[in-house]
């Protein structure tokens, strides 16, 4: 483990592997490298994999400032990060949900740092993106109100994507201080337009589940067909997520042969 200072941050930073191609590897909102069970870079060997706490989640650092947490400024800490850890180099990334978020805003922003990308559980974007806001700011104001355990009372008993069926429940690796700020940072963010999306040309492995009004199936659909060189696939239990790992891999593999 080690540290890297960010503005307003210190971000919490694992590698594993001394050689091989470089990926790095980006979460979900709320969660922490600690707590990633999806963990989609497991069966990828022969690489330097950097995994690292987002600002304000595990063991980063972050300030009550919501706009430090929208995509944007979560994609200028992992520019960041490369540019240190892998000077000059093309990266395979990897991304859940806001980890989606994230690189595809600096995908954008560095056209030629990325070689190949996993873009997995991507989240509400564009038309679906207004009413979960309204439920990232509800949330803030109910944290500020009753407190987090009031958060995850209610997060424990809602219904979960069948994907998901067999993980236990996960606390949220945000500290209450700065939770609210989290939260209305996501709710003041999106994806980048349509028709930005549509100049990344880098293959893309779009990985989404069913059934989760806030990774909707919409955003996949549109992402794979916005973007020249996606494929997706869709996991509709526990299994079909599993063969994700698998899939990753072989798409890790032919990406950083081909380039």
């Amino acid at each position: 483990m080690s540290r890297f200072s960010v503005s307003g941050a210190e971000l919490d930073i694992d590698i594993t592997g001394e050689s091989g191609f470089p990926v790095v590897q980006l979460h979900g909102l709320t969660s922490c490298v600690a707590a990633d069970r999806l963990d989609l870079a497991h069966d990828v060997h022969g690489a330097r994999v950097i995994r690292y706490d987002a600002r304000g989640h595990g063991k980063s650092t972050g300030r009550k400032v919501p706009e430090d947490y929208r995509w944007e400024a979560l994609a200028d800490d992992l520019l960041q990060v490369l540019d240190h850890y892998f000077p000059g180099e093309q990266v395979y990334g990897i991304g859940t949900s806001m980890g989606t978020g994230t690189l595809l805003h600096a995908a954008l922003v560095d056209r030629n740092r990325f070689c190949g990308l996993t873009l997995s559980a991507p989240p509400t974007a564009w038309e679906t993106r207004a009413m979960q806001g309204d439920f990232y700011r509800d949330t803030a104001a109910l944290i500020e109100s009753q407190g987090v355990d009031a958060f995850i009372a209610l997060a424990k008993d809602a219904p979960r994507p069948p994907a998901l069926a067999d993980y236990p429940f996960t606390e949220p690796g945000v500290a209450e201080d700065v939770f609210p700020s989290v939260f209305r940072g996501a709710a003041l963010t999106d994806l980048p337009d349509r028709e930005d999306i549509a100049q990344i040309t880098v293959p893309a492995l779009v990985l989404p589940w069913s059934d989760d009004p806030g990774h909707p199936l919409s955003t996949a659909e549109s992402l794979t067909s916005i973007m020249p060189n996606a494929t997706m696939s869709v996991a509709h239990n526990p299994t079909e997520r599993d063969a994700w790992r698998g899939l990753v891999r072989d798409h890790v593999a032919r990406v950083t042969v081909a380039g």
